[in-house]
Protein backbone atom coordinates (compact mmCIF):
# COMPACT_ATOMS: atom_id res chain seq x y z
CA UNK A 1 0.00 0.00 0.00
CA UNK A 2 1.34 3.50 -0.92
CA UNK A 3 2.04 5.93 1.88
CA UNK A 4 -0.03 8.71 2.17
CA UNK A 5 2.51 10.81 3.27
CA UNK A 6 5.45 12.03 1.61
CA UNK A 7 8.86 11.56 4.01
CA UNK A 8 11.46 13.89 3.93
CA UNK A 9 14.23 12.75 5.75
CA UNK A 10 17.68 13.84 5.68
CA UNK A 11 19.71 12.31 7.86
CA UNK A 12 22.35 13.33 10.08
CA UNK A 13 25.83 12.58 9.32
CA UNK A 14 26.41 10.74 12.76
CA UNK A 15 23.27 7.99 12.17
CA UNK A 16 25.61 5.48 10.48
CA UNK A 17 24.61 1.81 9.80
CA UNK A 18 24.00 0.57 13.13
CA UNK A 19 24.15 3.51 14.92
CA UNK A 20 22.40 2.94 17.91
CA UNK A 21 24.18 1.43 19.67
CA UNK A 22 27.76 2.78 17.99
CA UNK A 23 28.96 5.99 19.49
CA UNK A 24 32.01 6.29 17.07
CA UNK A 25 30.52 9.28 16.29
CA UNK A 26 30.53 11.02 19.87
CA UNK A 27 33.11 13.84 19.13
CA UNK A 28 30.44 15.48 16.50
CA UNK A 29 28.03 15.30 19.34
CA UNK A 30 26.17 18.76 20.41
CA UNK A 31 28.61 20.50 22.70
CA UNK A 32 25.78 20.98 25.82
CA UNK A 33 26.10 17.04 25.40
CA UNK A 34 30.03 17.27 25.94
CA UNK A 35 29.37 18.74 29.50
CA UNK A 36 27.79 16.36 31.56
CA UNK A 37 26.85 19.13 33.86
CA UNK A 38 24.38 20.39 31.08
CA UNK A 39 21.69 18.12 30.23
CA UNK A 40 19.77 20.28 28.65
CA UNK A 41 19.55 23.46 26.69
CA UNK A 42 16.41 24.31 27.94
CA UNK A 43 15.11 24.98 30.88
CA UNK A 44 11.22 24.49 31.89
CA UNK A 45 9.94 27.39 34.13
CA UNK A 46 7.16 25.41 34.90
CA UNK A 47 8.72 22.65 36.88
CA UNK A 48 6.78 22.29 39.55
CA UNK A 49 10.28 21.72 41.72
CA UNK A 50 13.85 22.82 42.86
CA UNK A 51 16.64 23.04 40.61
CA UNK A 52 18.25 20.36 41.58
CA UNK A 53 15.01 18.37 41.52
CA UNK A 54 14.82 19.05 37.93
CA UNK A 55 18.29 17.83 37.31
CA UNK A 56 17.46 14.87 38.47
CA UNK A 57 14.41 14.28 36.70
CA UNK A 58 16.40 15.13 34.04
CA UNK A 59 19.03 12.59 34.75
CA UNK A 60 16.40 9.92 34.77
CA UNK A 61 14.01 10.43 32.19
CA UNK A 62 13.71 8.68 29.17
CA UNK A 63 11.24 11.78 27.43
CA UNK A 64 13.25 13.67 24.75
CA UNK A 65 11.69 17.57 23.76
CA UNK A 66 11.87 17.68 19.70
CA UNK A 67 11.93 21.46 18.59
CA UNK A 68 12.03 23.54 15.57
CA UNK A 69 9.49 21.14 13.56
CA UNK A 70 7.54 22.12 10.29
CA UNK A 71 3.79 22.74 11.26
CA UNK A 72 2.87 20.25 8.62
CA UNK A 73 5.61 17.29 10.17
CA UNK A 74 3.42 14.01 10.44
CA UNK A 75 3.83 11.76 13.87
CA UNK A 76 4.51 9.09 11.31
CA UNK A 77 7.41 10.95 10.09
CA UNK A 78 8.44 11.87 13.69
CA UNK A 79 7.81 8.07 14.65
CA UNK A 80 10.11 6.71 11.34
CA UNK A 81 12.96 9.33 12.12
CA UNK A 82 13.32 8.78 16.09
CA UNK A 83 12.88 4.91 16.21
CA UNK A 84 15.71 4.40 14.20
CA UNK A 85 17.31 5.45 18.13
CA UNK A 86 15.25 3.34 19.97
CA UNK A 87 11.70 1.37 20.76
CA UNK A 88 9.01 4.20 21.16
CA UNK A 89 6.83 4.24 23.79
CA UNK A 90 4.51 7.24 22.72
CA UNK A 91 4.67 10.41 20.74
CA UNK A 92 2.52 13.24 21.96
CA UNK A 93 2.53 16.10 19.14
CA UNK A 94 2.61 19.77 20.32
CA UNK A 95 -0.46 21.53 19.41
CA UNK A 96 -1.75 25.20 18.75
CA UNK A 97 -4.49 25.10 22.38
CA UNK A 98 -6.89 27.39 20.26
CA UNK A 99 -6.96 26.08 16.68
CA UNK A 100 -5.92 22.33 17.61
CA UNK A 101 -3.35 22.53 14.91
CA UNK A 102 0.69 20.65 15.07
CA UNK A 103 2.78 24.15 16.55
CA UNK A 104 6.04 23.01 15.76
CA UNK A 105 7.23 20.59 18.44
CA UNK A 106 6.67 16.97 20.36
CA UNK A 107 7.80 14.68 23.02
CA UNK A 108 8.99 11.52 22.26
CA UNK A 109 9.02 8.91 25.19
CA UNK A 110 11.44 6.12 24.92
CA UNK A 111 11.57 2.66 26.77
CA UNK A 112 15.03 2.98 27.95
CA UNK A 113 17.21 6.22 29.03
CA UNK A 114 19.68 4.76 26.44
CA UNK A 115 17.57 5.18 23.71
CA UNK A 116 17.07 8.77 24.16
CA UNK A 117 20.42 9.61 24.88
CA UNK A 118 20.71 8.15 21.62
CA UNK A 119 18.05 10.03 20.11
CA UNK A 120 19.56 13.71 21.43
CA UNK A 121 23.33 12.65 20.73
CA UNK A 122 22.42 11.47 17.19
CA UNK A 123 19.29 12.64 15.50
CA UNK A 124 19.48 16.75 16.96
CA UNK A 125 20.19 18.72 13.99
CA UNK A 126 18.76 16.03 11.20
CA UNK A 127 16.37 17.81 8.76
CA UNK A 128 13.03 16.39 8.82
CA UNK A 129 11.12 18.10 6.59
CA UNK A 130 13.68 20.60 5.45
CA UNK A 131 14.03 21.73 9.07
CA UNK A 132 16.69 20.98 11.22
CA UNK A 133 14.91 19.59 14.34
CA UNK A 134 16.15 20.35 17.87
CA UNK A 135 16.26 17.52 20.39
CA UNK A 136 16.52 17.72 23.76
CA UNK A 137 15.83 15.32 27.26
CA UNK A 138 12.83 16.54 29.01
CA UNK A 139 12.05 16.23 32.61
CA UNK A 140 8.87 13.99 31.52
CA UNK A 141 6.01 14.55 29.87
CA UNK A 142 2.74 15.55 31.99
CA UNK A 143 -1.06 15.99 30.43
CA UNK A 144 -1.36 19.69 29.32
CA UNK A 145 2.37 20.21 28.17
CA UNK A 146 1.08 19.31 24.69
CA UNK A 147 -0.59 22.77 24.15
CA UNK A 148 1.41 25.54 23.01
CA UNK A 149 2.35 28.58 25.98
CA UNK A 150 2.01 31.44 23.47
CA UNK A 151 -0.60 34.03 23.66
CA UNK A 152 -1.84 32.98 20.20
CA UNK A 153 -2.20 29.61 21.41
CA UNK A 154 0.71 28.44 19.29
CA UNK A 155 5.07 28.20 20.96
CA UNK A 156 6.18 31.53 22.40
CA UNK A 157 9.23 31.53 20.41
CA UNK A 158 6.79 31.87 17.06
CA UNK A 159 5.46 35.12 18.33
CA UNK A 160 8.59 36.78 17.86
CA UNK A 161 9.58 34.84 14.62
CA UNK A 162 9.19 36.68 10.85
CA UNK A 163 9.58 33.48 9.16
CA UNK A 164 7.21 30.43 9.19
CA UNK A 165 6.64 27.78 6.91
CA UNK A 166 5.32 28.27 3.67
CA UNK A 167 1.62 27.19 3.33
CA UNK A 168 1.31 24.13 1.09
CA UNK A 169 -1.32 23.76 -1.38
Amino acid sequence: MASLFKVRIHPNPNLASGFSRCHAHAARTPFRLQDPNKLSAYRDRRFPGTQEEYEAALQASTTVYIGNMSFYTTEEQAYELFSRAGEIKKIIMGLDKNSKTPCGFCFILYYSREDAEDAVKYISGTMLDDRPIRADFDWGFEEGRQWGRGRSGGQVRDEYRTDYDPDIL
